[in-house]
């Protein structure tokens, strides 16, 4: 049997690679190791899973034994890698086995930022970026009708649109001046926390949490400002940091993320990186679209046929049913300008280059109905 491609991590990166990889490539030996169970469910799912009634279990959609039959694998599930050596080509789990590999996928995804908070109570902020962790948060929540979420980015309002769902008055608390500023220009955002707002959600900005004390079955939060806000379950939704610690020990070049090129080749010789872990030519984009066009490029070329990714427009989903909202964020390095028409029912904010190229949009509310057209104006976009 020929010495197989190994794929670090289950996650919507890992799992993904693997089937488009399978279906160019029916007979190199295939295996997958997961830190978890090894089950396939959808990572996007856990932030709105609250309004569908969603249990942790409920959410798994194929078990591991499943997945290893479709993908024809070898699934090591609750597994975790104690050593890589590049140059033999090998790797040893932690509990004794080793493996070799024709080719090895780092798709080992990111894990929360903690903020350096004080406090007897700083351990209990919980954060969710697994199903395991969701499992917790829900099962805290019964009773509760206060909730802090830090961070009013993508994630944090999500949470706090969903939490409005179960009844919970979330406080959303970030030192940004206004909701989700990476991804929406100002009228956009204004758009938005109002009509989370009006749903029945709070929000505390330009402060930061300094402690979290125990207060009775409460935890007081220690706000930047002097001020204080009770809360019954604090939720961190601040951000991600790749997972890159077992890439620099077997000796692979780390920046925020795993380095790789556009062929997604990592330092090493048949080591490879894609997903939240990796940093691509440069970039770090945790979103849905470019994970999957990174797995169908990189499946390519593990298939034999180099294919560097490219990214095509990108438009990205905030799951607020308070105010649907599409972002197709500009290149980072465009010149331009946003244009913002409001109404009472939507927002639609447009970023035109200097010669009137559409290089990016935000559509909140009946606005999104012009997603489609939209995307079919903006060229094909290397970021």
């Amino acid at each position: 049997m020929s010495t197989p491609v190994v794929i670090l991590g289950t996650g919507l990166a890992g799992f993904n690679l693997a089937r488009e990889f399978r279906k160019l490539d029916k007979q190199t030996p295939l295996v997958l190791i997961s830190r978890d169970h090894g089950g396939f469910y959808s990572k996007p799912m856990l932030s709105n899973a609250l309004a569908g009634n969603k249990s942790a279990a409920s959410l798994v959609m194929k078990d591991s034994a499943k997945m290893a039959a479709e993908l024809d694998a070898t699934l090591h599930a609750q597994s975790a890698v104690r050593h890589i050596d590049t140059a033999a080509r090998s790797l040893t789990l932690e509990d004794g086995r080793t493996l070799t590999w024709r080719d090895l996928v780092f798709a080992v995804g990111a894990d929360p930022i903690r903020l350096p908070i004080e406090g007897d109570a700083a351990a209990d902020i919980l954060s969710v970026n697994d199903l395991d962790d969701y499992a917790r948060f829900a099962s805290r929540l019964d009773g509760v009708t206060r909730v802090a979420v830090l961070g009013a980015g993508l994630i944090g309002c999500e949470f706090a649109n969903d939490l409005l769902s179960r009844g919970i008055s979330p406080t959303v608390i970030d030192l940004a001046p206004r909701v989700l500023p990476r991804l929406l220009p100002e009228a956009a955002s204004e758009r938005m926390q109002q009509r989370l707002t009006e749903a029945g959600a709070a929000f505390r900005f330009g402060v930061s949490v300094t402690r979290a004390e125990r207060a009775g079955h409460a935890t007081r939060l220690q706000l930047s400002d002097g001020s204080q806000l009770d809360a019954e379950l604090v939720l961190s939704a601040v951000g991600l940091r790749p997972r890159t610690e077992l890439a620099a020990a077997a000796g692979l070049r780390v920046n925020r993320g795993i380095a790789t090129d556009r062929l997604l080749s990592t330092s090493a010789p048949n080591v490879h990186a894609l997903g939240d872990c990796a940093e691509v030519d440069g970039h770090t984009l945790p979103y849905v679209m470019p994970i999957m066009q990174q797995a169908r490029a990189l499946a390519a070329t593990l298939a034999g046929t180099p294919t560097p990714v490219v990214y095509p427009a990108m438009p990205v989903t905030v799951k607020t049913p308070a105010c649907p909202t599409v972002v197709c964020p500009p290149p980072l390095d465009a010149s331009g300008a946003w244009t913002v028409e409001l109404s009472d029912d939507g927002c639609d904010a447009r970023f035109h280059s200097g010669d009137g190229q559409l290089l990016g949009f935000a559509l909140l509310g009946a606005a999104t109905k012009q997603r489609q057209a939209l995307v079919a104006q903006i060229p094909g976009l290397l970021v």
